[in-house]
């Protein structure tokens, strides 16, 4: 197991962890719903996004093989059948609304097991969910072509015309019934939105008029893939040709395997609603020059160019020298659509050189980082809150609307609040206008702990503000606040005074700071102060209101600060 996670990690992988099915039913849903699930090992391996080639057991493999330079780079063949002899795929203009782009691809006499069957299905719904973007851009079709006959046809029809017996199911449905179907399928009805409200749905035929498939929905029963299938006929349609081209290509090299001559695909011919013809898979091999000297320099390595084209050999980019010494000519193969720009092929020979080999150095430029001013304030501002007797407690950003609005005696409207467009809770539907809902719930979920209760809190609140970029801004604000038997009122007024004591901000009105007699809806009235400093108003303190306080279900009195501090900054 350290071995082959020491490997995956020199390959750029990271084994997640070690498991079976068994550990992880229970660890989801408890023992009792374990029992009897498999024991065998499971290795999580995560695989970077960029990386579909390794989205397979037979591609992983493949690419730990090449790397330990165990196996030579396999070289993928396309066969172009005899004229009249190979498949052909007719789009018609219908799809051109819905899902304009069709690819398709043969498996000629391969031969599945149980593992590699399982592997095939489960590399399809992989890339579903990845590079297809849940089928919005891509869906993939796998057929046994020996229950069919082309030429096949991609058109589009109304759900009433369309009528088969989809995957699995024992009797034939329209259309619009399997979309009802499988409306609470915990699998499919996630892909349902993408064609449902659409006048025509996608569907392939074959010459006798069977369907193979509603894209991206569901494939037909009658040519549902086994163990017993030789010929694979697949089809990926979509909205986005380059990646219906690259999801075709890693499905056909990743297989191809196991095809009777190994690594080698029969191609299809697609007829486009012009009547032009392509033949797919496209299999494309390209070359690229790179500079030995542009590597070393971008990794901070100092290889010969020939132990550099090793290297990528490695990483199946076969390479070699060219010219005296000067360039390389690395072969991108079809597997590996990540290689867009001379920078992936650099990743890649730092990847196989390893990252743990390159040497540390000091770099030429000389910096010195400093703490954002702002932040360094409120760090000194923590320290000495703390010291005269206060906790600090950390809150949500967000809040429910009750929070900032009804429950401080506020309306909704004034906060001026930044709302979520899609909450997930209750808790969660705002950002939050001020610092006092946060403290208050955090006292009254501590209202077991001994009187009094002293909290602080400084940190970010967010206003809308139309003159910003983005709509809104924060403001690092300062709470504190005070919970026992009797108010405290004064006890919040001498932190005030210290506050301002530490930032040497005189008690006057022409420099320093003074408080005057305002009402605040959260405050009882007569007991409520605003503070004015450097010339403008940064808060108020004073005594809550009783139905603040018991919105909150608390039963004590309670006093309560809460200044904006970026005036001091």
């Amino acid at each position: 197991d350290e071995e082959f996670d020491e490997l995956c990690f020199e390959f750029g992988l990271e084994l997640d962890e070690i498991t079976s099915e068994k550990d992880i039913i229970s660890k989801e849903k408890g023992e009792e719903k374990a029992k009897g699930a498999s024991d065998v090992v499971l290795y999580k391996i995560d695989v970077p996004a960029n990386r579909y080639d390794l989205l397979c057991l037979e591609g992983l493999v493949r690419g730990l093989q090449v790397f330990k330079e165990r196996i030579n780079v396999p070289r993928y063949e396309k066969i172009i059948p005899a004229e009249g002899e190979g498949q052909k795929l007719i789009i018609t203009e219908q799809t051109v609304q819905i899902r304009p782009h069709a690819v398709a691809a043969v498996l000629r006499n391969i031969t599945f097991t149980k593992e590699r069957y399982e592997s095939f299905i489960d590399l399809q719904e992989k890339l579903h969910q990845n590079i297809c973007r849940k089928r919005a851009l891509v869906a993939i079709g796998t057929h046994d072509l020996d229950t069919i006959s082309g030429p096949f046809t991609f058109t589009a029809k109304a759900p009433s015309e369309i009528k088969f017996k989809p995957l699995n199911q024992s009797q034939e449905y329209t259309a619009s019934q399997i979309m009802d179907l499988y409306r609470n399928d915990s699998h499919l009805r996630h892909y349902l939105p993408l064609i449902e409200n659409k006048p025509r749905y996608p569907v392939i035929y074959d010459s006798n008029g069977v369907i193979l498939s509603m894209p991206p929905i569901i494939n037909g029963d009658h040519t549902k893939i086994s163990l017993n299938t030789r010929n694979v006929f697949i089809e990926c349609t979509g909205t986005d040709m380059t990646k219906a081209k690259i999801v075709l290509d890693i499905i056909v090299t990743m297989f191809s395997e196991y095809c009777e001559k190994p690594f080698t695909v029969e191609a299809a011919e697609v007829v486009y609603p012009n009547g032009k013809t392509h033949i797919y898979p496209e299999l494309a091999y390209r070359k690229e020059k790179v500079k030995p000297e542009v590597i070393n320099k971008k990794i901070g390595i100092s290889e010969t160019p020939s132990n550099l084209a090793k290297l990528l050999t490695r990483m199946c980019l076969k390479s070699h020298v060219i010219g005296n010494g000067n360039h390389l000519e690395v072969e991108i193969p079809p597997t590996r659509a990540d290689i867009i720009h001379a920078c992936d092929i650099i990743e890649d020979a730092a990847i196989a050189y390893g990252y743990n080999n390159i040497q540390m150095v000091i770099p030429k430029t000389y910096t010195i980082a400093n703490q954002l001013p702002l932040n360094k304030l409120s760090e000194l501002l923590r320290l000495d809150l703390a010291a005269a007797g206060f906790t600090e407690a950390l809150t949500f950003a967000l809040c429910s609307q009750e929070d900032i609005a009804d429950k401080l005696g506020m309306d909704m409207s004034a906060t001026n609040a930044v709302r979520i467009a899609n909450p997930k809770t209750a808790e969660f539907q705002v950002a939050r206008t001020t610092l006092l809902p946060g403290l208050l719930k955090t006292i009254a979920a501590n209202r077991k702990m001994p009187l009094p209760l002293k909290l602080f809190e400084i940190s970010d609140i967010v206003v809308k503000d139309p003159n910003m970029d983005v709509g809104a801004r924060n403001y690092r604000h300062l709470c504190a606040i005070y919970y026992n038997k009797s108010p405290g009122f004064e006890i919040i007024h001498g932190l005030l005074d210290r506050i301002m004591q530490v930032l040497e901000v005189p008690p006057n009105e022409e420099n320093g700071y003074t408080i005057k007699a305002t009402e605040g809806s959260a405050f009882f009235p007569g007991r409520c102060a605003e503070v004015f400093a450097k010339g403008q108003s940064i808060g108020k303190l004073g005594v809550l209101h009783p139905d603040v306080i018991t919105k909150f279900e608390l039963t004590m009195p309670c006093s309560a600060l809460e200044i904006n501090i970026e005036p001091f900054v």
